[in-house]
């Protein structure tokens, strides 16, 4: 239990902090069991019937890297051809609904025989939670191996129950180690040789692969080893016993150089020099095979044993409250090191815990926005994070006709006070909706906080006045974010016509300063609009940028299923002027003959709704352009992947210059090229390697520019390369564990 509240605490914790923490607990385990780490001499029983490995090798060598994050999949291809160049092939494991894959990287691995494998799914630590967690991820997980044609899985920080594990499509597993006490589930299996796992009932097997070498992160950043002498004492004491030597190390934490060493990096030398290690002293005398090729020779050795190679997993007997392995019955030294090691890893937790009082867990957050949750990215993704992450999130919001007012979406609970259609023509109509939200939810919200007494309000604009609906839970304790999604005073001004001179102008940038002085903290959308606030409003240390970036774990590259005689165009959002769509209709008028196959989707409403229809009748382009309504994220997401183009055509006005759009980022992420206006905030965060820009307003130069891309394919493939290398750089799980540190201070202010 307590590693599963290590799990939930995890991501609120500072990276470096808790890192400091584990280094601390690494240190006494290793003093504590100098006797089982890194050799435990009884694991080099060899399995009865045992003949040795092919060729008269002296031992087995395989090698397997986890990539956990963006930046080691990155890392990859370097590391790769390292590999390469010393005559070594190993096996790379993705976790594939934490980042993006990009097909390129796992194309290039596996032309050049490397393995790929699955390293878990979400890399969250709830994947052995429950036996539920797990069945629901299942599916998914046997999806993604059948995708990348993987016969071999590894869970993050090696948790296992080796009889769920029969669920997954799969000839190998390698959750295990021979001996570790640095790991969560620090259970080891106590052998240097690989076995075969089989269910009594189905007689379904796997083979289970322990690695038997130390983990790079275990050894360089918690241990704080500056040489690989551990490395090579136990290879060549697995060497002299004829084990298996299997070893798991990270990209993200090698530094390939030229950029310094960070905490929780070490240098790629250390691993370079192992391999020349083993090639220079043991040429000729190991078996150098990927972890597909040892699991198919063990379960042919295994049969020609007679079983007698073959451990078995038994439900009376359990080794770390979820499997035990025993070999013809008996492993009495195996259990005796596995409680110990559960019983120092259950201190070891408890330390972490201990130690790290900034976030109550679970937290209760409350979010508050003037918006349909389904359809914004935005306030979705926050919620669904923290639910992920154990946490209680009540949302107040918009209500669509037809929608119920109360529903639990993915453990977010959705509470909506208030119909709207989107049809605003007047200030007055406008402003009136608004007050009424304001005042609905800061009467909802008053009642919820006396019953549930949230931690943490999160206030989303616009409008940005909104805060002050949490003014009884804020007098009451909880804390207030105010999370700017559009900045109020020039959105206002270019929705209704008014100029930055004018008294309602300046009320609202009065009201933004008193909005901003009431939060504890304020979110931006971006970085231009953090300037103009800066300069105008909130301290430099009070605000954040947090990009709206989409979540990757819908927002990502699919099959296209769309027919091959249309190009579409397509524009999911709310239709105001600043968005320029008249503009993409008259570029479409202009190249209608030249592309008879060029359609245009539009998935939205709004203010100009009514004018667009009636601009696209006048062109005579109603077979060309098609209007449909909203979608859900999911359901848009699955929709823009079926696109050709996707095409953001901002005007350059007073809002629409520096308001930055997330459907570029979906887009990308999605695999689909984008042509865009050349507005002064997409040009800061992107170039023309990444998007096709055009001239805002100017529908001649759009026109040409749609007319390039359905022309020139390579110009498409290598807009759509350059978006993905984008966001993988630019992913929601950096900016989510600064979301989780702010929530963390702000918190542990609060208890201060």
């Amino acid at each position: 239990m307590r590693n599963w509240i290590y799990y939930n605490l995890k991501s609120y914790i500072p990276k470096r902090f808790l890192i400091a923490i584990r280094q601390v607990v690494a240190q006494q385990k290793r003093s504590r069991f100098r006797a089982v780490w890194p050799i435990y001499e009884k694991a080099a029983a060899t399995p009865l019937g045992w003949t040795g490995w092919p060729k008269g090798k002296k031992f087995a060598l395989v090698l397997t890297h986890d990539v956990e994050t963006a930046k080691g999949q990155e890392r990859c291809l370097k590391l790769m051809q390292l590999e390469k160049r010393l005559g070594f092939c190993s096996s790379f494991n993705f976790t594939p609904e934490r980042y993006a894959i990009l097909p390129d990287v796992i194309k290039q691995i596996q032309a050049n025989d490397f393995e790929v494998g699955i390293h878990g799914l979400k890399h969250d630590g709830r994947l052995f939670q429950s036996l539920k967690i797990f069945c629901q991820r299942v599916p998914d997980i046997n999806q993604y191996l059948k995708k990348y044609h993987a016969v071999g899985f590894r869970s993050p920080a090696m948790h296992h129950n080796l009889k769920w594990i029969h669920q997954l499509d799969i000839e190998y597993d390698a959750s295990t180690t021979d001996t570790d006490p640095f790991e969560p589930q620090s259970c080891g299996v106590s052998s240097i040789f690989p076995f075969l796992v089989t269910d009594q009932n189905s007689g379904n097997s796997y083979v289970e692969l322990p690695y038997t070498l130390a983990q790079d992160f275990s050894l360089f950043v918690l241990l704080g080893e500056n040489n690989i002498d551990v490395w090579k004492a136990k290879l060549d004491w697995i060497a002299a016993h004829g084990g298996m030597a299997l070893l798991i190390t990270h990209p993200d934490y090698m530094n390939m150089g030229p950029s310094p060493l960070v905490f929780n990096e070490y240098p790629v030398r250390f691993y370079e020099e192992l391999l020349t290690y083993i090639k220079d002293k043991y040429k000729g005398d190991y078996w150098y095979v990927l972890p597909r090729e040892m699991a198919r020779f063990w379960r042919r050795t295994s049969e020609k044993m007679s079983g007698k190679g073959e451990w078995k997993c038994y439900d009376t007997k359990l080794l770390c409250r979820s499997c035990r392995l025993t070999l013809d019955g008996s492993s009495r030294s195996s259990t005796r090191l596995s409680k110990r090691v559960v019983s120092d890893r259950r201190k070891g937790i408890q330390l972490s815990v201990g130690q790290s009082r900034a976030v109550k867990c679970p937290m209760k957050v409350c979010m508050v926005a003037y918006t349909f949750y389904e359809l914004d990215n935005r306030v979705k993704r926050y919620a669904e994070a923290l639910t992920q992450h154990g946490n209680q999130v009540d949302v107040i919001a918009l209500r669509q006709p037809g929608q119920p007012r109360r529903e639990t979406i993915k453990g977010v609970n959705i509470y909506r006070i208030q119909k709207r259609i989107i049809d605003e023509q007047a200030k007055s109509t406008y402003l009136y909706k608004l007050m009424r939200f304001l005042v609905g939810s800061a009467a909802y919200l008053g009642v919820k906080h006396w019953k549930n007494r949230y931690d943490v309000i999160h206030m989303h604009s616009i409008p940005d006045f909104e805060v002050f609906a949490a003014l009884l839970p804020k007098w009451m304790g909880a804390k207030v974010i105010l999370d700017i999604h559009d900045i109020v005073p020039e959105f206002y001004a270019c929705k209704f016509g008014v100029s930055q001179n004018s008294f309602f102008y300046k009320c609202l940038v009065l009201l933004e300063k008193a909005s901003i002085a009431f939060s504890h903290h304020v979110i931006i959308a971006n970085d231009l609009w953090r300037q103009v606030l800066v300069s105008r409003s909130v301290r430099e240390e009070k605000c954040k940028v947090f990009l709206n970036y989409p979540d990757q774990n819908i927002f990502y590259r699919r099959s296209k299923t769309s027919k091959k005689d249309k190009f579409i165009m397509m524009y999911p959002g709310t239709l105001n002027h600043h968005q320029g769509l008249d503009v993409a209709l008259r570029a479409l008028d202009l190249i209608k003959y030249q592309a008879p196959q060029l359609e245009f989707h539009i998935y939205g409403n709004g203010p100009q709704q009514l004018d667009l229809v009636k601009l696209a009748k006048d062109l005579a382009l109603e077979n060309r352009v098609f209007f449909k309504d909203f979608l859900p994220l999911e359901q848009i997401a699955d929709t823009m992947a079926q696109a050709d183009i996707g095409v953001v055509p901002k005007r350059k006005d007073l809002f629409g210059n520096e308001a930055f759009s997330t459907k570029i980022l979906e887009f990308m992420s999605l695999g689909v090229p984008v042509v865009a206006a050349d507005t002064k905030i997409d040009q800061f965060y992107f170039n023309d390697s990444e998007i096709q820009f055009f001239r805002s307003g100017d529908e001649k130069d759009l026109a040409r520019c749609l007319l390039l891309l359905i022309k020139d394919a390579p110009l498409r493939k290598r807009l759509v390369e350059n978006g993905l290398k984008f966001i993988q750089k630019n992913s929601w799980d950096v900016y989510q564990e600064r979301y989780f540190d702010l929530l963390a201070e702000l918190c542990s202010d609060k208890k201060n």
